[in-house]
């Protein structure tokens, strides 16, 4: 084999693998939740939809999220999930919020990707990229 072919069976394959995949992954930069502050008792029978949209580093970009997306979890604003506490208030996997019977307050409702899984599930997971919702219990 001639020195030009060889050196071109070697060189066209790192061409070829620079030049694919160059943009990285697509991953999600920021949520936000929208209505991101509901008084529950303005909605029918307390419950109160929430959405979640997510930014990405490459398009499409934003999209409307879903419980494949994100966790939904009552917790704090530094993105923590509460555990197994009595917080007040639910919200379900497709980000359904409701207050709990007698609570009255204040509650922060989280949607976003996990860390890690918590150590303990009484200690609530910590999310990494979040967004986040107030939601007023009568």
């Amino acid at each position: 084999m001639n020195e030009a072919i060889r050196r071109t069976l070697v060189v066209l394959p790192i061409i070829l693998i620079a030049g694919c995949g160059g943009r990285g992954a697509r991953e999600l930069v920021s949520v936000n939740v929208t209505p991101n502050a509901a008084d529950a008792q303005s909605f029918p029978n307390g419950q109160v939809q929430l959405m979640a949209s997510g930014t990405f580093n490459l398009p499409p970009s934003p999209v409307q999220l879903t419980s494949q997306d994100v966790m939904w979890c009552i917790g704090d604003p530094n993105g923590h999930c509460a555990g197994f506490i009595n917080s007040g208030a639910t919200v379900s996997p497709s980000g359904l919020a409701q207050c709990n019977s007698g609570f009255n307050g204040i509650v922060t409702v989280l949607a976003g990707q996990p860390q890690a899984p918590a150590p303990m599930p009484d200690v609530g997971t910590q999310l990494r990229i979040f967004g986040t919702a107030q939601l007023t219990c009568p």
